[in-house]
């Protein structure tokens, strides 16, 4: 009976893998170089001590390094998933798979994690095939001496286009983060939640009121040019709630209609995407261009959101881009991660014709100030492309002993009946 090879290689099945593949060899006139280390760094996003659980907002970075022996080192981030450790460990799996390669054969090392990998990944796994392209990307960059969206194509924008989520757990009080934001930042768009605390314990037309109301609140308030983007969080299983609050909201032209219901079934979005007059945007639990391919071919949506940190990484992001435009589609990237995830996504944006628009939380607190030597600034609303070979900045591994990691998960939505809800 033949053995099932087991998920992820250990040992002499690492060892044998590395061995059966190329030595690594000279690109052009650039002298041959290989992978000697990859390190794994994990972050808390705020100050505070190790352990406890703390919800969304106290999730953590996943940062990785990797060492050559030209003294050229690469970073790139991973999606925090909830399971940090579990994406960490899988990381220093692959380095059993890496170390000796040639870090610039970066679809070569993609397809060797992607494809050695007993099953198609799920989020962990794709994190961290993601974080490791990353920090490949910086590596050939500072090789070759130029910034990574020069290496993807050039650039086909000066300056890239930057959104914050305003929270607010009332329509005034969205209202007046929204107008905060645009006065202290300079954002001509915004991205808000429809729902108000407690929205699973009401009856649907309240939550359809409630919406219409707080969209209302901060359209009166940021005027009519002000974009004004609507996550409705996957919080939805059924198309004809979401249908019910995109008709509510219609007339107040919002930007688009973000993951209006669960990511699973392509035809169901195709369904609502049929029904409404709003711009569909989903992607965010989406992973690779296979994943992608039956939304972007079906019409279900008109704005993409992959996340460059749990999709597969900057060049499948490129990819699935590319699939989005003969489509006619647009690209507004998900960017719920640190600074880095930020300057990755940047670059992307600084490459991608069909780029829209980038979500980003302003570096004003600790950990977003402290993580990255340079963070990516906010300027009118907009952010500058950096010119340094590779990502164009660097970690900044002093500060993380200020964050220790934190055990967190997911807040859990009740309904009245005491069932569990989607969040």
């Amino acid at each position: 009976m033949m053995r099932r090879r087991s998920f992820l290689r250990h040992g002499s099945l690492a060892a044998a893998g590395a061995a059966a593949m190329p030595a690594p060899s000279q690109i052009g006139n650039q002298p041959a170089m290989s992978i000697t280390d990859i390190q794994t760094f994990l972050v808390g996003s705020t100050r505070g001590e190790q352990g406890g659980t703390g919800n969304i907002s106290g999730r953590n970075w996943v940062y990785v390094k990797i060492l050559t022996d030209q003294g050229i080192h690469g970073i790139g981030e991973a999606y925090s998933c909830g399971p940090d450790l579990a994406t960490v460990e899988v990381i220093k799996d692959y380095k059993g798979w890496l170390v000796g390669q040639d870090p610039r054969n970066i679809q070569h090392l993609w397809d060797l994690m992607y494809n050695t990998t007993r099953f198609p990944g799920g989020s962990v796994v794709n994190s961290a095939i993601s974080g490791i392209e990353h920090a490949l990307w910086d590596i050939s960059g500072k090789a070759a001496g130029l910034p990574v969206w020069a290496l993807l194509g050039g650039r086909v924008r000066d300056k890239v286009r930057l959104y914050q989520s305003i929270g607010g757990s009332s329509p005034e009080e969205a209202a007046d983060n929204a107008v905060e934001l645009r006065e202290r930042f300079g954002y001509n768009a915004c991205k808000m939640s429809p729902h108000n605390p407690g929205d699973n314990q009401m009856p649907y037309n309240e939550v359809t009121r409630i919406a219409g109301e707080r969209v209302g609140a901060v359209r009166d308030a940021v005027g009519p040019d002000h974009d004004i983007a609507v996550d409705i969080h996957a919080r939805y299983f059924e198309v004809q709630r979401a249908i019910r609050v995109a008709r509510e909201i219609e007339p107040l032209y919002p930007f688009w209609l973000e993951e209006p219901i669960r990511p699973e079934n392509p035809d169901a979005m195709k369904k609502l995407a049929d029904h409404v007059n709003i711009p569909l945007a989903s992607g965010e639990c989406n992973y690779t261009k296979y994943e992608f391919r039956d939304l972007i071919n079906i019409q279900a949506l008109d704005v993409v959101q992959p996340d460059v940190c749990i999709c597969g990484g900057i060049m499948e992001m490129k990819k699935i881009a590319a699939m989005a435009e003969a489509q006619y589609m647009v690209v507004a990237p998900h960017n719920p991660m640190s600074p880095l995830a930020t300057m990755v996504n940047i670059h992307f944006a600084a490459s991608t014709p069909n780029f829209l628009i980038l979500e980003y939380r302003a570096p004003v607190d600790d950990a977003r100030r402290d993580v990255l030597d340079e963070p990516p600034m906010v300027k009118d609303g907009y952010a500058d492309i950096p010119n340094k070979p590779g990502w164009g900045v660097e970690l900044n591994e002093e500060a993380f002993r200020h964050y220790p990691p934190r055990a967190w998960k997911r807040t859990t939505g009740f309904r009245a009946d005491g069932s569990v809800a989607f969040i």
